[in-house]
């Protein structure tokens, strides 16, 4: 019991820094990637799809999210706003929170190998303006989505590192808005690869 309540007492701040400082760079990452592939290609790898449409709907509710996200981890380094976010205490104590963390990590490394693996065929949501690889292999064999996976499991981890009313309503809609999302962008692969996407679609789950 003494060493739980030492380990809380450990945990809370550091993982409250964590936030702050992981969400930061996640934002500045993407932007960094994005103007640095768009200033050496001439074009945006981030696609927001027509306007009104179901990608550009989903694009902007996950970016008011993260958005959102951003601001209430950096606000509360300096200020205590945990009461207005509905903290669950039951569940906000060292081991939660640091699994929460682990969760962040885990996911923050498998998106950047899994970019990386598609190398140029990455791409932010629906883009079919540029000739791009049907990637079947590696993580593709197993999941028709695996960066959306590994989105929702640091979904999961940015609840247990804060858990909260807050963190559960973006963690539904975040998961929410990543399954339509996954729909749009495979109906969308499926004009473009026509009877190969619709081989690797019946051979390979969306998920697992």
């Amino acid at each position: 019991m003494v060493f739980l309540d030492t380990f809380d007492t450990l945990a809370e701040p550091l993982v409250r820094y964590f936030l702050g400082i992981f969400f930061l760079m996640i934002g500045l990452q993407f932007t960094a990637r994005s103007l640095g592939l768009y200033a050496r290609m001439g074009f945006s790898f981030v696609n927001y799809g027509e306007r009104a449409s179901a990608g550009w709907w989903h694009r902007h509710i996950f970016n008011v999210f993260r958005a959102v996200i951003l601001a209430v981890v950096v606000v509360r380094i300096f200020v205590d706003i945990d009461p207005w976010l509905g903290v669950f205490g039951s569940l906000y104590h060292g081991p939660v929170l640091a699994t929460g963390t682990a969760f962040l990590l885990l996911s923050f490394s498998l998106v950047n190998y899994l970019q990386a693996y598609m190398h140029e065929d990455w791409r932010s949501g629906v883009d079919p303006k540029q000739n791009r690889h049907l990637l079947t292999g590696g993580p593709y064999s197993r999941s028709r989505n695996p960066v959306f996976m590994a989105v929702m499991l640091g979904q999961l981890g940015f609840f247990l590192a804060l858990p909260s009313a807050f963190s559960l309503i973006c963690l539904i809609a975040g998961v929410t808005v990543l399954m339509r999302q996954a729909r749009v962008e495979e109906k969308a692969l499926a004009k473009l690869f026509g009877d190969a996407y619709e081989a690797y679609r019946r051979r390979v789950p969306r998920w697992l």
